[in-house]
């Protein structure tokens, strides 16, 4: 119940402010244009909260938060009086239109590097990405990788968590280039350069493909936290236990541990486990979940992890204020190029449509990063943002996108685009965006029933 309250709460924050800024932007710039703005409204649906400003403007706060609408004057849509006429949105110049659609999606982008910003002066922690050994036959193998590398930069960018090294791969993998990867082996700093042709470029398999891998020290299993309901709450263990051996057989590691379990859905198994300095047997039935197809084993404790391991393997990216600015428009420039080759390679097929999220993953997302912090918050946030700037780019009818292409068309012609042209473009605009929820939505359900 409570990640359901934090999820849900996160999400209302989280759309509310993208919308807001989203929204804004229009309202923003329509008036620097001249133009007359009659409501500003964020959700849609039954308005819950109306305020008429002194300046005419009605601000509306609407039941459905999924989305918003700056509604302008506009002679298209009813009779204006004369001296209206001035402050229509459809009389401004093309110049102008434009630059009032096209705010929304900046405004969004803006948003995104000020979110970047504070989270780059905060400090985003994360792992180092120190290597585990690569398995033979992948690229990593290949060009000689070894457990214990340290992974400095990928491609000349300094990486200095796992996250950062993400980002960066995933990047030059689209683009199917070899990438230059920086490390330091035994104190040493080195360079291998490795090929990313035909490797498949889809998220979910790529840093298995490539071989890379998050080295992970040894864990006893001492588990520290259970999850309420899970077949280690269900068969009675507690937090403190330590994991002595499984049917006889000695557990040596957490890693040792979770591996059988992954492998062993719905068996039953005789647990010893050290308690309170006595040896307790446990009867364990494992749990079970689908994950990417194939039923998997699940348990429902997580690990103790010593503070020391915490600080030797932790790694912090910072900057001071002004070094923070051109990262923070990097990041958003890099996030904004890999969401279109990521659309890209979806319609090429090259990358699965799993990856669509909808507002029931968003809203899972929002509460684990509000969870988790302020950073991770502000993250999720810049991340979001930067889709729906890029989004409603996209010269699909009905998104600001769409409206710039008609802009561009009437600019070219002369005149504008017909009515039953914008007609036949907000049918195939339409049909496409309940294509693209349905898509998410389905993708979503999925992701909750496995």
């Amino acid at each position: 119940m409570l990640n359901f309250l934090w999820s849900v709460g996160g999400f209302v924050v989280a759309i509310g402010v993208l919308v807001a800024f989203h929204e804004f932007g229009h309202y923003w710039v329509a008036r620097r244009c001249g133009v007359k703005v009659l409501r500003f409204s964020i959700g849609f649906g039954k308005p819950i909260w109306t305020k008429t400003a002194k300046d005419g403007v009605e601000w509306v706060i609407s039941a459905v938060p999924l989305g918003g609408y700056v509604k302008m004057l506009d002679d298209r849509e009813g009779d204006v009086p004369q001296e209206d006429l001035p402050y229509s949105f459809n009389q401004k110049p093309i110049a102008q239109r434009m630059a009032i659609v096209a705010a929304g999606p900046v405004f969004n982008f803006a948003l995104a590097i000020a979110a970047y910003w504070l989270v780059f002066v905060i400090g985003v922690s994360g792992m180092k990405p120190l290597l585990a050994e690569p398995e033979i036959g992948t690229i990593a193998a290949a060009v000689e990788l070894r457990s214990g590398d340290e992974i400095t930069s990928v491609a000349g960018r300094r990486t200095p968590t796992w996250q950062s090294v993400r980002t960066e791969l995933i990047d030059k993998a689209l683009d199917g280039d070899s990438i230059t990867l920086g490390i330091i082996r035994d104190g040493q700093p080195k360079s291998v350069e490795m090929p990313l042709n035909g490797v498949r470029v889809d998220p979910e398999y790529l840093f298995t493909e490539i071989g890379l891998q998050s080295f992970r020290p040894r864990l006893k299993p001492l588990l520290e936290e259970i999850v309420p309901g899970s077949a280690a709450d269900e068969a009675g263990f507690l937090a403190g236990d330590l994991i002595l051996s499984r049917d006889q057989t000695p557990v040596e590691s957490w890693q040792e541990w979770s591996q059988w379990l992954s492998e062993n859905p719905g068996k039953a198994a005789s647990i010893e486990v050290e308690r309170n300095s006595e040896v307790k047997r446990i009867q364990l039935i494992v749990g079970s979940v689908q994950l990417d197809g194939k039923t998997v084993g699940r348990f429902g404790a997580r690990v103790a992890v010593p503070d020391q391991w915490l600080e030797q393997y932790r790694a912090v990216e910072k900057r001071g204020a002004l070094a923070a600015i051109p990262e923070a428009i990097r990041q958003t420039w890099l996030m904004s190029a890999l969401t279109l080759k990521m659309l890209h390679r979806m319609v090429l097929g090259e990358v699965s449509l799993k990856n669509v999220s909808g507002p029931i993953q968003i809203a899972q997302f929002a509460g684990y990063s509000a969870q988790i912090g302020l950073v991770s918050f502000l993250s999720f946030m810049a991340v979001v943002s930067v889709s729906l700037g890029v989004l409603n780019l996209l010269p699909v009818p009905m998104l600001d996108g769409g409206h710039l292409l008609y802009y561009a068309a009437e600019a070219v012609k002369g005149s504008p685009v017909s009515e039953r042209t914008q007609m036949v473009g907000q049918q195939i605009g339409l049909t496409a965006l309940v294509l693209l929820m349905g898509l998410a939505f389905y993708n979503d359900i999925m992701r909750l029933i496995s």
